[in-house]
């Protein structure tokens, strides 16, 4: 199965697909509002501002997984991120990235390998899966990645469709 084919909820539960997408470079990140990292939530929306007329897409997938830190509503997630940091970029539907219950989303995404090698299970928040415009995971940047680190910036620009 595609990526594009996995089934999706956007926040406000209405039927959603990451194929409302294809042809456009996507950073899908697992989120958090109430987490040591949620300040990357500017930086995401920074490169959501500079790359989105180029053909790129930040995807925010809220989770609650770690330590209880995304423990709030639909509506509470969508106005925290729109009023606090001013989020443009689509979010979905609170899902899990490990265990038993992991989306079919993240158990295609943690398949990938990291620059160290390793895939497997989220190791936390905020941990960012580039998608090339043709659908295929080309990369996989762990948590403490910031937003706007070298390395992913160059490796967004490298997808870019347009």
């Amino acid at each position: 199965m595609s990526l594009y084919d996995v089934p999706l909820r956007a926040l406000d539960g209405s039927t959603a697909s990451l194929a409302d997408h294809k042809g456009k470079a996507l950073l899908l990140v697992n989120v958090a509002s109430k987490c040591g990292l949620t300040p990357q939530y500017a930086g995401l929306e920074r490169l959501q501002q500079r790359y989105a007329e180029r053909g790129f897409t930040v995807l925010g997938f809220p989770c609650n997984q770690f330590l209880g830190q995304e423990p709030g509503s639909a509506e509470e997630i969508q106005t925290f991120c729109s009023t606090t940091y001013g989020v443009s970029f689509p979010l979905f539907e609170k899902l899990e990235v490990n265990g038993e219950g992991r989306h079919p989303l993240f158990e295609q995404l943690t398949r990938t390998a990291d620059a160290d090698g390793e895939a497997g299970d989220v190791q936390w928040n905020f941990e960012k899966f580039l998608v090339s415009p043709d659908g295929t995971v080309v990369g996989r940047f762990r948590p403490r990645t910031e937003p706007e680190a070298e390395e992913l910036i160059a490796a967004i620009e490298a997808q870019l469709p347009a």
